[in-house]
């Protein structure tokens, strides 16, 4: 299917890409790497008049690790995230995430910020942020600011940025020393969206009790979210067997997924709750 027709501008800078946006009222898109938005527009389910390309903007690709802070420049690729042993190293769940994200030439264009902006329900990345406490960083005409994770995302493809803001980059809290993690997700296929999946870290206190744990779900909601309850279930308990089931029926139950074509109502939740059971092992045996 051909796309419909649009204006195409390539800023060379950050300041003239958000005035373009700005200047457009609402009717341009960013091209972030368009493994999204190529399709959506083919489809017609996007028809910008205008696409700003930010490919030759300076200053928006690249990890930097910090001693309290990752920070991840938007336009960083999948591929890059992948390839860096540093990254994989000071937050090893970003590796794993993203080898979950499409394919192989998707992963080549694909960028962090494309992905956090698109906010597709089914993705890994927004899913991560938000399990992780992320900060994303914007720009707009009207200055620059930061939205935690959790707070940008406000439904299915629906985010709490204006129209002329761009997503600069994403910043992630080191972890301690000891943190246990672990990501699952299951689709009909590698590479397919994530029919439910999910995401985890777990501290632990000197008795060898969970603290501080983070769960957050993806693919069965309309939006990723922490499941508080499950948290709850796991905090000041001991991981074995009990504390793992009680945890999963809390993350089924509070994950309240709706059905579609590819899947019913029960189904996901039956999935979220065998998707955390899994992951808990796989932490409780390091």
């Amino acid at each position: 299917m051909k796309l419909p027709p649009f204006d195409y501008v390539s800023p060379r800078s950050l300041g003239e890409a958000t005035r373009i946006l700005a200047e457009s009222g609402g009717s341009a898109r960013i091209l972030a790497g368009g493994q999204s938005l190529m399709p959506i527009m083919a489809f017609r389910l996007a028809t910008p008049d205008k696409l700003v390309d930010l490919r030759h903007v300076p200053g928006l690709a690249g990890v930097e690790i910090g001693d309290g802070e990752v920070k991840i420049g938007a336009m960083t690729r999948w591929r890059d995230i992948l390839e860096s042993d540093a990254l994989a190293a000071a937050i090893p769940l970003l590796r794993e995430a993203v080898s979950h994200v499409a394919h192989y030439q998707i992963r080549n264009r694909g960028t962090i910020g494309g992905s956090l902006a698109h906010a597709d329900p089914a993705a890994e990345m927004p899913a991560v942020a938000v399990t992780l406490d992320a900060t994303i960083d914007v720009a707009g005409a009207g200055g620059a600011r930061s939205i935690a994770a959790a707070d940008l995302f406000t439904g299915a493809l629906e985010t709490s940025l204006a129209p002329d803001e761009i997503i600069t980059a994403v910043r992630f809290p080191r972890w301690p020393a000891g943190r246990r993690w672990a990501f699952r997700e299951f689709a009909r296929r590698r590479g397919d969206f994530a029919l439910a999946g999910v995401a985890l870290t777990i501290d632990g206190d000197p008795e060898g009790r969970v603290s501080n744990a983070h769960i957050g779900v993806f693919g069965a909601t309309d939006q990723p979210r922490r499941l508080s309850k499950a948290e709850a279930a796991l905090n000041g308990s001991r991981l074995d067997e009990t504390t793992i089931a009680a945890a999963a029926a809390a993350a089924a139950a509070e994950a309240n997924p709706s059905g579609d074509i590819h899947g019913g109502a029960d189904y996901r939740r039956s999935r979220v709750g065998t998707l955390l059971t899994r992951a808990l092992q796989s932490t409780s045996a390091v």
